[in-house]
């Protein structure tokens, strides 16, 4: 197997939210049909933006969060490649997926804390408390896989 060329996978952050009961926050991407419209908030990295600062700016801009403590984050890399039918911006810049640093925090505010349109337009139309395994049977195929990776990572502050 060849290694991948990093360099063409698009820097980004995710983060898996967990409130205290050890659940984790789902959103259902906006404007996108079920069933596999659910994930944990995740975007780019900005020039110059170290990781964790991107983590909190995403979970901020998608869910309006800001009460959190960090319990965690993955090592290395976990990447995923954009589907063939996949369209938009990202591939037409010329990327082949995205490499993913994650994060996982606690959620330490109050569920009226989320305001999904804290930066327009909405990532997100609706959100929910799951069982961290949960997200696999919910996330797009394509991203399937680096979630297992991301579940397996997170497991030990799940409920």
């Amino acid at each position: 197997m060849t290694p991948l060329d990093l360099d063409l996978y698009r820097p980004n952050v995710g983060v898996v939210l967990f409130n205290a009961e050890g659940r984790v926050w789902l959103g259902r991407r906006a404007g996108t049909p079920g069933p596999y419209n659910w994930q944990f908030p995740q975007g780019g990295v900005d020039d110059g933006e170290d990781w964790e600062t991107a983590a909190r700016r995403e979970l901020r801009e998608e869910t309006g969060v800001v009460s959190i403590r960090p319990l965690g984050e993955t090592e290395g890399w976990i990447t995923y490649d954009f589907p063939p039918e996949a369209e938009g911006s990202k591939i037409a810049k010329g990327w082949r997926g995205q490499k993913q640093k994650w994060f996982a925090y606690r959620f330490e505010g109050e569920d009226a804390e989320v305001n999904l349109e804290a930066h327009p337009p909405a990532e997100f139309d609706a959100w929910r408390w799951a069982d961290l395994g949960e997200v696999l049977d919910l996330v797009v195929p394509f991203k399937r896989a680096a979630y297992e990776q991301v579940v397996a990572a997170f497991k030990a502050f799940a409920a």
